[in-house]
């Protein structure tokens, strides 16, 4: 789908999908719950008009942009009528249009931009914001009055409803959902973590087919990240090298400090970290403090053990250095584990066959009906213990975001609910949900 308008500002093949609507109403909130990462417009200085900020955007595996733009007015001053400009121009632009209002509050600029709105109705969606937990879900009915054939309710901040917003966008986009993120400048990115010397430069050099320059480990010096593209099977990968500062007999906390914040960086960064490992050395308390970060980041990671061209060849080796792993580092019972030789080139393609499948389940999104079908059938086989006060329930459940992949479930008590069944709802999810090879946080909320 290509857009008609000549500026160059809207010069794109790519559907433009516009969230607008008064200040405060939680647009930039809503912007990132999309796109997946922390793009807020500040405005630090009163008076300053905010720039239109695009995005490219995964919807249903499509390539769109989504823009957030800043709020309209209904009493103009100094720069505010340039806003309003920006915002309007959007909407002539843009092929769909989340229209967002706050469910507690409707003032005039929520007015004026129902108005405004008026001659674009057939590309426009009334989000509902702020629909927080279920008694605001009857205020979604009220704005059904002003006329839009399309009124949800959602709660940007929680997740809540968006699943739905992206199906009617899908529909006012005319497009289908796609199994496969088809985008051709889409790359999966990939951090490579771990201690020095396990080969992780050699295998960014494999990878990217070219020597990636080394930086001084002289101790107290830090290393930016170094990224490289490759193409595997006609998808487009960027690997992040973050060989750390080599460890000298005497190195002080500092050094650790930056390597862990290094660590961070890349982690947040990646989609998919690859943990390597020394076959021959194994783990080291350095590994399973990554390990903690990537998990607790939502990322999907894999256990690459690397240098098994140092192996002894006896029968079973690798078996018992997997079953060893496990035994170890349970944080990571469900992450692949996978040998490798980089210096011999081994293995390679079946490493980055790995990374596709965890990049995959991050991005798969399970619709709610399917959900909470499964969360009756898993409560019936295993019914929850009761606690002191009585008994526990699990109302509903539903997915709020993907890759990290979270899923909310509402319950009519929070204190003392017992871990352990939220470990079997978790180990439920992966095995029949399809998210065995990632790590996955289920919270609960008591629904008032």
């Amino acid at each position: 789908m290509q857009n008609s308008q000549s500026s160059s500002l809207y010069d794109t093949n790519l559907p433009i999908v516009a969230i607008v609507g008064r200040p405060n109403v939680g647009k930039s909130t809503l912007f990132n719950r999309l796109v997946k990462r922390k793009r807020a417009i500040v405005d630090s200085v009163a008076g300053v008009t905010r720039d239109l900020l695009f995005e490219k955007w995964n919807l249903a595996n499509h390539q769109v942009y989504l823009v957030d733009s800043g709020g309209i007015k209904f009493e103009q001053e100094g720069l505010d009528s340039l806003v309003t400009q920006k915002s309007v121009e959007l909407m002539e632009n843009a092929d769909a249009i989340v229209l967002l209002m706050d469910c507690t509050e409707i003032t005039g600029e929520d007015q004026l931009m129902v108005e405004k709105l008026r001659p674009y109705s057939n590309k426009t969606i009334l989000a509902v914001n702020k629909v927080d937990n279920p008694n605001r879900e009857d205020l979604v009915w009220e704005y059904y009055r002003y006329g839009y054939p399309i009124v949800v309710g959602i709660s940007s901040a929680h997740g809540l409803g968006i699943d739905l917003l992206e199906e009617h966008l899908l529909d006012l986009l005319q497009l289908e959902e796609r199994e496969v993120f088809e985008k051709e400048n889409q790359a999966i990115k990939i951090a490579i973590l771990g201690k020095p010397n396990t080969g992780k430069s050699t295998l960014t050099n494999l990878l990217a087919k070219k020597e990636v320059s080394l930086v001084s480990d002289i101790p107290g010096t830090t290393r930016d990240v170094t990224q490289s593209d490759f193409n595997f099977n006609e998808v487009n990968y960027t690997v992040l090298d973050t060989a750390g500062i080599r460890r000298k007999s005497k190195v002080d906390e500092d050094i650790e400090y930056y390597s862990v914040n290094r660590a961070i960086k890349s982690i947040d960064d990646a989609d998919v970290v690859l943990l390597m490992v020394d076959v021959t050395e194994g783990l080291v308390d350095q590994d399973k403090k990554i390990a903690q970060l990537i998990v607790r980041k939502g990322k999907g990671v894999i256990l690459v053990l690397n240098k098994t061209d140092l192996l002894k060849g006896i029968g079973n080796e690798q078996e018992a250095i997997k079953d060893r792993t496990r035994f170890l580092f349970p944080i990571l019972s469900f992450a692949p584990i996978v040998f490798i030789s980089a210096k011999d080139n081994k293995n390679i393609n079946k490493l980055i066959g790995e990374v596709y499948k965890v990049w995959q389940q991050l991005n798969r999104r399970i619709e709610t009906s399917v959900l909470n079908t499964a969360l009756n059938r898993w409560v019936h086989d295993y019914q929850i213990p009761r606690g002191t006060r009585g008994h526990f329930k699990i109302y509903y459940a539903t997915q709020i975001s993907v890759a990290p992949i979270r899923f909310l479930f509402f319950v009519n008590r929070k204190k003392d609910f017992p871990q352990l069944y939220i470990n079997y709802l978790k180990n439920s999810i992966r095995r029949d949900l399809q998210f065995s090879l990632i790590p996955i946080d289920v919270q609960i909320k008591e629904r008032n």
